[in-house]
């Protein structure tokens, strides 16, 4: 199977002739482990796209505090100032551009075809023998960035008129991307919006419904006529929605595995034909765990998930406070089992 070939048939849960693999080349990584990273990722190439050297990557001179500690502060396209306190980690909204929801009428959103040819661009690297994700944004994420989150939740119970305006434009902005996904021939779309704390949702499902759903839809209709796959990404618990999301076309998901029964969580998946993609615990295991311990767990991952029989892939992210030897762990114990 060609590193395509094998994606689109785990998307499908049809067999592998390997558990497929997916990198997200994080900077802290390089910034914490320089070249290893470099070195140990190149001894297992990835399905998604082709290995190639990063060039690892630090703070500007002007980060720091006067202690000497990493402070930054930055402003994206969309008008929010955002403060970063661990270099390569997402940062924190300091400064929102939409203070209240009486002034969101006054917000202009940013032309998103400059964002969009970003679609076209990472398909035409990578067509033919790798699977291409393209990234098609978020909803409530990009709300949670643009106000504070008490007017976010207060005006999405309350069904408030200027932020289900919001979220309408909003959702106009990510179908552009969505739209040359299409165009450019990607294979999927992947959309990441976080609904669940640790042991439930944030919003109750009968919110979501209301709110979320119905958006979601429309804006991945044309994706799913188009034949794209539709990957969700979500952190926390957001079991009772794991169906609505197969409904609304989402083909696979990128769950916080630790908020669930493993188990269980495969067999629904399973039951739904909803993909998985299996990032190993990085909150406990990955960080405060031993070499063994990621061991085991890489391989019940794979027991669990029946990789071989499809419906799931590893995803490999390092994040910030990883030793090294559970990263190595890691890498090579998805080499011995895939």
């Amino acid at each position: 199977m060609t590193p395509r070939e094998r994606v689109k048939a785990a998307m499908r849960y049809r067999p592998v002739d390997k558990a497929p693999l997916q990198y997200y080349y994080t900077p802290v990584g390089y910034f914490e482990h320089g070249e290893k990273l470099n070195d140990l990722y190149a001894t297992l190439p990835g399905d998604f796209e082709p290995f190639y050297r990063h060039e690892p990557c630090g703070p500007g001179p002007g980060d720091y505090d006067p202690d000497g500690s990493y402070h930054a502060f930055k402003k994206d396209e969309w008008g929010t100032l955002w403060e970063y306190r661990i270099y390569g980690i997402a940062g924190i909204p300091k400064q929102y551009p939409i203070p209240v929801l009486e002034e969101i009428d006054r917000y202009t959103l940013p032309d998103p075809l400059r964002r969009s040819v970003e679609a076209q661009q990472a398909v035409c690297r990578n067509q033919g023998e790798y699977y291409t994700l393209v990234n098609a944004h978020s909803l409530i994420e990009r709300l949670r960035q643009l106000l504070p989150d008490d007017e976010v939740y207060c005006g999405i119970e309350l069904d408030d008129p200027a932020i289900n305006r919001l979220a309408d434009k909003i959702c106009a902005y990510n179908a552009v991307a969505i739209e040359q996904a299409i165009a450019a021939g990607a294979d999927g779309i992947q959309f990441g919006d976080d609904y669940g704390a640790e042991k439930s949702m944030l919003l109750s499902p009968e919110t979501w419904r209301r709110f979320f759903k119905p958006r979601l839809k429309e804006l991945f209709a044309p994706a799913v006529k188009a034949g794209l796959d539709i990957h969700f990404h979500s952190c926390g618990k957001i079991e009772p929605i794991l169906e609505d999301l197969r409904e609304v076309g989402a083909t696979s998901i990128w769950p916080q595995l630790p908020a669930y029964d493993m188990k269980q969580l495969a067999d629904t998946c399973r039951s739904l034909g909803l993909a998985v993609a299996i990032h190993t615990d990085r909150a406990n295991t990955m960080t405060f765990g031993t070499p063994a311990d990621v061991r085991e767990l890489v391989l019940r991952e794979f027991e669990t998930f029946k990789m071989m029989d499809g419906g799931s892939w590893f995803y490999v992210e390092a994040d910030n406070g990883f030793p090294f030897e559970n990263l190595r762990a890691l890498v090579e114990t998805i080499a011995q089992w895939r």
